[in-house]
């Protein structure tokens, strides 16, 4: 088994002003790096230092640096990327206010954006990403069960979440914040929830 902690990315400006990044690769700002010096300190305190912790992460700037921050505050080793971890693609909406995109393309689960990843492809697209980062971290730590910081993005852990649930969460009108985590356990093909209300700052 493998226990798997998906973290979202620290803050970055468009974060703050409410437009859409999607693959638009924008940096931590002040804020988000720390929050990610918050979700390290967190993290120190779930993680069970009698098994191997591994940290991974998007290749997104905003990604790739929140998982830095709390490698080198956990003295871990440098952060594996995986550009299979990134942010759902939303094509022609990337870059504009919540607002505009609302005005443009209504409720976000019924949107049809051009050029964007169906929530259908991100999901199918995060739990492969998933299956090859515990396959790649078996191949390193067995026979011992490792533990795995996963920094990611906010669309794509819904989906995770909404595959583990079988849809119940998260609720509707919930935000992933940022710097949140969400601890799930990978059996086989099989991916279970382990607690929900983010464990991180």
């Amino acid at each position: 088994m493998t226990i798997l902690t998906l973290i979202r990315h620290g803050q970055t400006d468009w974060n703050r002003d409410t437009r859409i990044q999607g693959t638009t690769d924008i940096p931590l700002n002040d804020v988000g790096r720390a929050q990610a010096r918050d979700a390290a300190a967190t993290l120190r305190a779930h993680l069970d230092p009698a098994h191997p912790v591994l940290v991974v992460a998007s290749d997104l700037a905003r990604a790739r640096e929140t998982a830095e921050i709390i490698s080198g505050a956990l003295d871990l080793p440098a952060p594996a990327v995986y550009p299979a971890l990134r942010e759902r693609a939303y094509g022609e909406a990337e870059g504009l206010s919540t607002a505009e995109f609302h005005r443009r393309w209504g409720d976000w689960h019924s949107a049809v954006v051009p050029g964007a990843e169906t929530r259908a492809q991100l999901r199918e697209r995060a739990l492969q990403a998933l299956r090859t980062v515990v396959r790649d971290v078996r191949e390193r730590t067995a026979p011992a069960a490792a533990s795995v910081v996963v920094v990611t993005h906010g669309a794509f852990i819904r989906e995770v979440l909404g595959h583990a649930t079988g849809g119940e969460l998260p609720l509707a009108g919930e935000r992933v914040v940022n710097g949140a985590g969400y601890r799930m356990l990978v059996e086989r093909d099989r991916v279970r929830l382990l607690s929900y209300g983010p464990i991180a700052a």
